[in-house]
């Protein structure tokens, strides 16, 4: 029997974020917290929040490109000391998972180790949380419409919360907010977004409706995304890649595999600070030809979609929109490879590759991704 369940409650359009307030006022959030960062603050976007609003909020701006324990604690701290009684994420994918992790602490007490999937957190998450609205910046990790939080903890491990409490009451989707994004933000984030619905679509559970989703996602985001980095201000490639963003994280709740159970270690790294979706464009080549024969026909499918090989076009894909040549140009070493291929073997992306890796294949894997 296969158990398919979706999701959440999704506006999408342009000019979406001018609902903002009645959502809040729907959901009974009348001091809700603002969660961004620092960098999103310095480009002005946030007075169209507020604009729309009607007038200025708390804002919590401390969020790190890989959100940490003691980044979601020190906006815990703040949203209890501002009596606030909701979370409005404002952000890329960092942003918003940081907002759900903190939105679980609202009714949840800490570590947040033990809410882990892999140390069985997942039936220790209720619904005792505050209402959250997730406004994505960027188009890439779909984490507006997705179950997990993924949380560089303070033990040190990059780990996923997962739950169906965890998703967003409301996923508010204005493409708008991304015109303009610069080339390689755009690149980075997109083939993120590609990413997911590659490996949903080889991830072995029977799950058409996923499929069928991820299929679309990939279809729209591999012609968009060339189009939206060479010209940011183009609203059909903005509003394409922010549906194939959504799209990639509708259908990974029929599961990830090993490009993600590599990247979420290595964005654990803290000497280096990784993005993910860089670490997803450069591991998703090696990935494919590691799960090409587990996967049968569905290489021809995806060969039909991209029109050609899919690890030679994706190749062909990163150099053409500005990706690093390998995990080299990040600074990444022999120890960090290491490193990385034993703790993807504890990520709960592992056991859901349509072909199940061993350390040495993992290590292979980054090896050829260098």
């Amino acid at each position: 029997m296969a158990t398919i369940t979706y999701l959440t409650r999704i506006e999408f359009d342009f000019g979406g974020i001018a609902r903002i307030r009645t959502y809040c006022d729907q959901l009974g959030m009348s001091r809700p917290l603002v969660v961004s960062d620092q960098g999103l603050i310095k480009t002005g976007l946030l007075d169209r929040l507020f604009d729309a609003y009607g007038g200025p909020l708390p804002v919590y701006d401390g969020t790190p490109s890989n959100p940490t324990e003691e980044a979601v604690m020190a906006a815990k701290a703040q949203y209890d000391a501002e009596g606030c009684d909701g979370v409005i994420a404002f952000g890329g994918g960092s942003v918003i998972d940081l907002s759900k992790a903190l939105r679980l602490l609202t009714g949840h007490e800490p570590p947040l180790a033990q809410y882990a999937a892999i140390e069985g957190g997942v039936a220790r998450i209720t619904g005792n949380i505050c209402p959250m609205i997730a406004v994505p910046t960027t188009s890439g990790t779909g984490s507006e419409v997705g179950r997990a939080a993924v949380i560089n903890l303070a033990d040190g491990r990059k780990l996923g919360l997962i739950s169906p409490h965890m998703l967003p009451n409301i996923a508010l989707c204005d493409p708008e907010l991304t015109l303009g994004l610069p080339p390689f933000l755009t690149a980075a984030t997109g083939m993120d977004a590609l990413s997911h619905c590659l490996e949903t679509y080889m991830a072995p559970a029977v799950n058409p409706p996923a499929d069928a989703i991820a299929i679309d996602g990939l279809t729209r985001g591999f012609k968009a995304l060339p189009v939206a980095v060479r010209d940011g201000a183009d609203r059909q490639a903005r509003w394409d890649m922010m549906m194939a963003s959504m799209e990639g994280a509708m259908a990974f709740q029929k599961g990830l595999g090993a490009v993600h159970a590599l990247t979420h270690p290595a964005g654990a790294i803290k000497e280096l600070n990784l993005h993910h979706g860089t670490l997803n464009a450069i591991l998703m080549a090696p990935v494919l030809r590691f799960n090409r024969q587990a996967i049968g026909d569905k290489w021809r499918v995806l060969s039909e979609i991209l029109g050609g090989e899919p690890d030679a076009v994706i190749e062909q894909l990163n150099r053409d929109i500005g990706i690093p040549s390998g995990l080299d140009a990040l600074g990444v070493t022999a120890a960090h490879l290491d490193q990385v291929a034993k703790a993807a073997l504890l990520d709960h992306c592992h056991a859901t590759n349509p072909r199940i890796a061993s350390e040495a294949e993992y290590r292979a894997i980054l090896e050829e991704a260098r």
